[in-house]
């Protein structure tokens, strides 16, 4: 998939007309195909009808919220999104990323800086492609993994991850009882080095460890994250 905006179609969810016009010129401007939608029932038949490549999704829509529009676009077909809040409030984002948006821009927000997450969950799509090439993980104490499948079990049961948190996932487990840098991990999952997204990360790691268990995520304080191959369920 191009990241440099040629052939990419983006849908834009904004019910404020400006916030909506403005987001859509700035993306057609950077070479995006843009659609538009005013609200969660208009996004969800938009979405269907157009096929977008990426989603820019505002959170508090009229008819239902964004998401629920997320929950419903991802069931599907899977496609990153990008979720914006008027509130930085990590309980709603935690259930943004739980119904499988990949980022969220707290409002108000530069458009420079919308353009560059856009482009970088366009490149985290052809990263989850190189991260399941790689070779298989090891041992994880009852952590399995099928990259090429896109599977997790955790003993014998089954977890369903968000595409993230599996890429996420399968970051971490390519160097187990490593730390992995915040920023090494933006890299890697989001395909954005040197980016400086590490709430992010830490809000996916939490979701993370909500699915596989607390104690498989070790957190290094001020640094990053290592996947504890004997991690307890």
């Amino acid at each position: 998939m191009p990241v440099n905006g040629t052939g990419a179609r983006i849908l834009v969810v904004e019910d404020e007309p400006v916030i909506n016009q403005a987001v859509a010129d700035r993306l057609r401007g950077s070479g995006y195909d843009v659609v538009q939608a005013w609200d969660g029932p208009g996004a969800v038949t938009e979405f269907a009808a157009a096929e977008p490549d990426l989603v820019v999704l505002d959170v508090m829509l009229p008819g239902f919220d964004g998401h629920e529009v997320c929950r419903r676009i991802q069931a599907a077909r899977p496609v990153p999104v990008l979720m914006l809040t008027a509130r930085d409030d990590e309980a709603d984002i935690l259930i943004g990323l739980g119904v499988g948006a990949d980022d969220y821009l707290t409002k108000p927000f530069r458009m420079r800086e919308l353009v560059a997450r856009v482009q970088a969950l366009l490149r985290r799509v052809e990263r989850a492609a190189e991260l399941a090439n790689r070779a298989d993980t090891p041992d994880l104490g009852g952590l399995r993994i099928d990259a090429a499948a896109r599977r997790v079990w955790v003993g014998d049961a089954e977890i369903h991850l968000t595409p993230t948190e599996f890429d996420l996932l399968l970051c971490l487990a390519g160097s187990p009882g490593a730390v992995l840098t915040r920023e090494n991990l933006y890299a890697e999952v989001w395909g954005w080095p040197g980016a400086s997204g590490t709430r992010t990360v830490d809000s996916h790691v939490k979701a993370l460890r909500a699915k596989i268990g607390p104690d498989r995520i070790r957190t290094v304080h001020g640094i990053g994250y290592a996947l504890e191959p004997g991690g307890t369920t």
